[in-house]
């Protein structure tokens, strides 16, 4: 069996489409799609199946994926430890939809830079489920929000940047007392579901606020947006930079003092993971300049 097959079926589960999966390999779809028909031919079962404008495995793709999972590692761990022309292979790197276009860029570049032979493939995603594919050993590293519970021994973490809460409002409002603002406005909240979410919760309750609630998103992004367009105020944690252009909004700092978002990198301590996700970690801590964002500023990016 060519576990190229198997790596492209991998790619299409993870992705949910023949297309994402080809271009994450580097193919073309028709390429792909051969790749999966022979594999399926070899193993005398469909292994993926449509639902909706997914992919998504089918029973017996279901049960061979957490075997297929596990042999592609264990391969790609042999290559990286074979490996005697410096530092190469494959780095999984997970990251929060704000690290995608704030820290991680910087990180990747000084990666570039120092590991040229390095190939790091970057999968998007919410801090609880990058950091269960962290410890569940489908990802290398993540870059995600510090979680409240303590880490299992099997972990370690380093702090990147931390993230004050704020208000954000529209600038039309400055110069008003933001929990007075945050009771009376219509609220934009910050989903609970996300762990920086939770913070913003927590703070509501300790002080005591009950907003209006209009809406509740996972995008930080996109609250940004509906804040400029006057759909209302958020409690939101600032968030590295760049912001969505042409928002005229203010960040107000907030009476209370609670613990910021903490946003850094989890990983798990597998020997034979270690060398490549060492060799990651040092170039990319360079490049970070971790720090607290400043508030009450006018953004009109």
């Amino acid at each position: 069996m060519d576990t190229r097959f198997l790596e492209s079926f991998v790619a299409v589960v993870e992705e949910g489409s023949i297309a994402a999966a080809a271009r994450r390999l580097h193919l073309t779809p028709a390429a792909l799609a051969q790749r999966i028909q022979t594999l399926e031919a070899e193993l005398g079962a469909p292994l993926l199946q449509r639902a909706g404008r997914a992919v998504v495995p089918a029973e017996a793709g279901l049960a061979i994926l957490p075997r297929a999972r596990l042999l592609l590692r264990d391969l790609r761990d042999l290559r990286d430890s074979a490996s005697e022309s410096g530092v190469s292979g494959e780095l999984r790197l997970g990251a929060i939809a704000t690290g995608l276009t704030g820290l991680l860029p910087g990180l990747l570049a000084a990666v570039a830079a120092r590991l040229p032979q390095l190939e790091v493939h970057v999968s998007p995603g919410i801090s609880s489920d990058l950091y269960g594919r962290v410890v569940a050993g489908e990802l290398d590293i993540a870059l995600i929000v510090q979680p409240e519970f303590a880490l299992p021994k099997g972990c370690d973490w380093r702090l990147l940047r931390e993230e004050p809460l704020i208000a954000l409002v529209p600038a039309s409002l400055g110069g008003q007392d933001p929990h007075a603002l945050l009771s009376r406005e219509p609220f934009i909240r910050y989903d609970r579901q996300q762990w920086g979410g939770r913070l913003a919760d927590r703070y509501l309750r300790e002080a005591r606020l009950r907003p209006r609630e209009r809406f509740e998103l996972d995008a930080l992004d996109a609250i940004a947006v509906m804040v400029d367009r006057g759909l209302g105020v958020s409690l939101v944690p600032d968030w590295a930079p760049p912001w969505p252009a042409g928002l005229s909004l203010l960040k107000l700092p907030l009476p209370l003092q609670v613990p910021p978002r903490r946003v850094g990198l989890v990983w798990t301590r597998n020997p034979a993971r270690a060398r490549i996700v060492r060799a990651f970690l040092d170039p990319s801590i360079a490049a970070s300049r971790p720090g607290i964002a400043g508030a009450g500023n006018t953004v009109e990016a």
